[in-house]
């Protein structure tokens, strides 16, 4: 399971126009289900999601997670990230998930996300041609990895 993280001051996604998803300050996570992916990467991805320590803390450090700020959470589906993208000019996606386990393992990841943190959980709509703004704060970006 891959997961592009960005702090954000918002996020939202819409689809044929409608919002669908929208955050305040916090994370957008871009999450890819691969192949094998199983229980114990869910929780994982889930427990750096929140914990990961990428908020200022009054210093200016980055020491504060997800959690301590009380910061809302926007999951978006993308499989395009766990794109084979070692050779030719064109991405290949066997290094993705199948549509039925990928949308399996991004649900089980929204559940336990909802479950641990509940300051708030957004999300996308699986497989729709989504639109994606987002407003990076520093910028900082992160790729996840379980």
């Amino acid at each position: 399971m891959l997961a592009l993280i960005q702090r954000v001051n918002h996020a939202c996604v819409l689809v044929d126009g409608e919002t669908v998803g929208a955050i305040g300050a916090g994370l957008l996570a871009l999450v890819a289900v691969q192949p094998g992916d199983a229980e114990p990467h869910f929780q994982r991805i889930a427990q750096r999601l929140l914990g990961y320590r990428i908020f200022d803390d009054d210093a200016g450090k980055m020491n504060r997670s997800l959690a301590d700020i009380d910061g809302k959470l926007l999951l978006v589906s993308q499989f395009t990230l766990a794109a084979d993208t070692r050779s030719g000019m064109r991405p290949g996606f066997s290094t993705a998930a199948a549509p039925a386990d990928a949308e399996r393992g991004f649900n089980r990841l929204v559940a336990i996300c909802r479950e641990l943190h509940p300051a708030g959980v957004e999300i996308g709509r699986f497989g729709a041609h989504m639109v994606v703004s987002l407003e990076n704060d520093g910028p900082a970006t992160f790729l996840l990895q379980s």
